[in-house]
């Protein structure tokens, strides 16, 4: 049976159990491929620090070296010309451009409606207030290994552009059969103009954008999902650069009853699966009929899709069905979990919405399947993944803007605090803090 079924204490220190990314195993297939790129054995991390500290002494000639080395070719140029850009466009089939353009449409208008406002008071004595001000610059990661994504360039650009964000930097791996960037990337990129395109990926990507080169100048802030490479650097990068967050693998997790379409839930875990082996689906009900019927499901589907393999892995390894004592202990459960993705398939989903507070994204109801939220239901698909979503958000405007205090104090205002300002730099020893309150009293 592909959809393995788990007691509550077994899933708890199995599918359901949270670690460190840092300690995600490392695949044989993966080693091989670290130890004929740079003929040792290396951690992922070694690989990494070694990568940026490359691309940080030799620049553009280190991201084309580690391009050539680890994909087998290193493109002729890494900046993509806007020709190639807006022949990409051109080259669409009508259909697909106006599903991308469907998408754009409602993931702006969704973020148009975020409050995000400057504002200024004159109550508290002088004028004090906060200055909502753009990032300038933001570099934009998008990956493109077995499935390319396309629809990642909507969900990371749109709410920088509701932001203000000034200048918008793309990169993404090329293509090995071809040596550019997918075609349907640079498409949304051209819907969304978007002309600075380049064509790398992986570890030197992100120091290239975090650091600078020749080519490439440094970002402010760096956006989007990745391999365990992409995902450390930017880890490694933080301070001298922001990034979002890091994305580890993707995950789904259902609550469901009786009442749920078993097909409809097995479609939507599958659809979760097929993103790589150590994606997470997971489904959780106190409904031992309904398990059977999502198993049974999952293997008469799973015989029709074409990533059948990768599906087969992530459910043996990370996903599966839970048999909970009842729809409150699920809910339980997934605080504790905290996923990426909350499908609600029971009968009145609003009842437990209440009950929920640590999700990247809630989708209420078997009519707002997650599928919808990845492509064009209109907030952002980038969600906090390994249990972030309990202290983190998924991408939105907030993330690419910042705030900047503004203090303008009357001269009747700045004498009434300055003694409480000099009190207070005394017990903490700092004498030329309180002398600059004294000297103006």
């Amino acid at each position: 049976m592909p959809l393995q079924c788990y007691s509550v204490p077994e899933a708890k220190n199995t599918i359901l159990k949270r670690g460190l990314l840092s300690e995600l195993p490392v695949s044989p297939a993966l080693q091989a491929g670290i130890q004929q790129v740079f003929g040792e054995t290396l951690s992922p991390e070694q690989v990494v620090d070694r990568i940026l500290h490359d691309v940080r002494e030799r620049g553009d000639e280190a991201v084309l070296d580690y391009t050539r080395k680890i994909d087998g070719f290193a493109p002729e140029s890494l900046l993509v010309s806007a020709d190639e850009i807006s022949a990409a466009l051109a080259a669409l089939p009508q259909d697909l451009r106006s599903a991308l353009e469907l998408s754009i449409e409602r993931v702006r208008n969704f973020h148009r409606k975020q409050p995000v406002t400057s504002w200024i008071t004159n109550d508290l004595g002088g004028t004090l207030g906060q200055w909502v001000r753009p990032i300038w610059r933001v570099g934009l990661y998008i990956p493109a290994g077995t499935a390319p994504l396309p629809s990642t360039v909507i969900m990371s650009a749109v709410p920088a552009q509701v932001a203000g964000v000034t200048e918008i930097v793309l990169v993404s791996p090329p293509e090995k059969n071809t040596g550019k960037v997918n075609q349907g990337i640079l498409a949304a990129a051209s819907l969304l103009g978007i002309d600075e395109v380049y064509a790398i990926g992986g570890a030197q990507a992100i120091g290239a954008l975090a650091y600078g080169t020749r080519t490439i100048r440094r970002v402010d802030k760096i956006f989007g999902p990745g391999n365990i490479f992409v995902t450390i650097a930017k880890q490694k990068v933080f301070g001298a650069v922001g990034i979002d967050n890091l994305a580890g693998p993707t995950e789904t997790l259902v609550i469901a009853d009786d009442s749920a379409n078993p097909e409809w839930v097995a479609a939507d875990l599958l659809a979760q699966a097929e993103h790589d082996s150590m994606a997470s689906a997971i489904l959780l009900t106190p409904s031992q009929s309904l398990i059977a019927k999502v198993q049974a499901a999952v293997e008469r589907q799973l015989a029709e899709r074409k990533r059948r393999e990768t599906i087969r892995q992530s459910l043996k390894h990370r996903s599966g069905a839970v048999l909970t004592a009842s729809l409150a202990e699920a809910c339980e459960l997934s605080n504790a979990y905290a996923p990426e993705h909350l499908c609600l398939s029971v009968e009145d989903p609003w009842a437990w919405t209440e009950k929920l507070h640590a999700a990247g994204g809630v989708f209420v109801g078997e009519h707002s399947f997650e599928v919808l939220g990845d492509y064009a239901a209109g907030p952002s698909h980038c969600m906090p993944t390994g249990g972030s979503a309990r202290f983190s958000s998924p991408i939105n405007v907030l993330d690419f803007i910042h705030l900047v205090s503004l203090i303008a104090m009357d001269p009747a205002t700045a004498r009434s605090i300055a003694p409480a300002a000099a009190r207070i730099a005394h017990f903490e020893g700092l004498d030329a803090h309180a002398n600059a309150a004294e000297v103006r009293l």
